[in-house]
């Protein structure tokens, strides 16, 4: 999958374009680095906002995500410098130009997803049907499925990917506050499996983070929900995926909670039609403090899996008195999204949704 070139007519015009590494320690008794991340920018010609926007893509993916899409028009990169922001592109650390530690030898544990697996989730779910919702799809170009050049040419830019996840989330943290304490304040723009990555940076580093654009972000609270098609559709099984509600890793709270049982994940009955069941905390409400002076947007498109769920992720914020705005794309005039938003037909107006939300909160 290739970039758009960026002197093609229609493109923003760019005042820098250039790359550097941030985090990382030497190992190994000093023989090797590990965890540095890679940063692409994109500084505009006609640069007028004053915050920048780090882009954090999702799992099984690099930040070729936000440059091009899979039919190739212009990734959200250039919407957004045309909209006068300077963008920030990672890949997470472990992941893509980001490199790989060896272990004893060889990379640590990774997995992928397969072809037919990456149909089913993100470019054509309505065959399987494994969530209400999945018949909405329509916004996907192409088939969504193999031997379709557009499918292809995205399934070619899925790599490999930690199998910790805790440690993917603890180097993706690290690696965005050292990117935070080189170049100062910034909007955080995550997908899917980043989206904790937004919470654990902005907990980290309040007086940074200017606004989170959470966009599906991975969830729901505590639990992964298991998806069964119909007629049961919802299930959660026992394993606790992020045992901190919203992460694997603990988050700053008032008062204090000593383990995630100090929350009291208790399973709570389906807030509507179509919607999955959702595990919130029963106990006493412990207020996120760094995260509720950071403007936060939660956005959902109609026909993602994140559709039944995103909600209870809301909910857990809400719970820790995390003022924020949760919005589905369907309620916003764009029906039919699925996960990988920003590759799909519809992508720039996604975009204007985000650039606009930004403008009203004076980013």
């Amino acid at each position: 999958m290739s970039g758009p070139e960026t002197d093609a007519p229609g493109l923003p015009r760019l005042a820098r374009h250039d790359w550097f590494y941030v985090g990382g320690e030497y190992v190994d008794d000093g023989a090797f680095m590990a965890g540095q991340m890679y940063v692409e920018r994109f500084t505009p010609a006609a640069k007028s906002k004053p915050v920048p926007v780090v882009m954090i893509h999702g799992g099984v993916q690099t930040g070729t995500n936000f440059l091009a899409t899979a039919d190739g028009r212009p990734g959200w990169v250039y919407d957004f410098v045309g909209a006068g922001y300077e963008v920030l592109l990672v890949d997470q650390p472990e992941r893509g130009r980001s490199g790989h530690r060896l272990t004893d030898g060889a990379p640590a544990p990774q997995f992928r997803y397969t072809a037919d697996r990456t149909s089913d989730y993100f470019t054509d779910p309505a065959p399987a049907a494994l969530w209400p919702q999945a018949a909405r799809h329509t916004q996907w170009p192409g088939t969504g499925r193999k031997g379709d050049p557009v499918f292809d040419r995205f399934y070619a830019s899925q790599v490999g990917q930690l199998a910790d996840r805790t440690e993917i989330e603890r180097l993706a943290r690290d690696g965005v506050v050292a990117l935070l304490d080189e170049i100062g304040d910034a909007i955080l723009c995550t997908h899917s499996q980043s989206g904790p990555f937004g919470w654990l940076i902005a907990d980290a580093r309040p007086e940074r983070v200017k606004a989170i654009l959470s966009i599906e972000p991975n969830g729901p609270p505590f639990k992964d929900v298991e998806f069964l098609g119909a007629p049961d559709w919802f299930r959660y099984g026992e394993a606790w995926a992020r045992e901190w509600g919203l992460t694997r890793l603990p988050l700053t709270f008032d008062p204090p909670a000593a383990t995630p049982a100090d929350l009291e994940p208790t399973l709570q009955p389906a807030a509507g039609p179509d919607l999955a069941p959702g595990i919130l905390p029963a106990g006493p409400k412990r207020r996120l403090a760094n995260l509720s002076g950071v403007p936060i947007l939660i956005l959902t498109g109609e026909a993602s899996y994140h559709a039944p769920y995103d909600h209870v992720t809301s909910a857990f914020l809400d719970w820790a008195q995390v003022p924020h705005d949760f919005r589905r794309l369907e309620d916003l005039g764009l029906p039919g999204n699925s996960h990988m938003i920003m590759m799909e037909s519809n992508s720039s107006a996604v975009a204007a949704v985000l650039t606009d939300w930004l403008a009203a909160r004076g980013l």
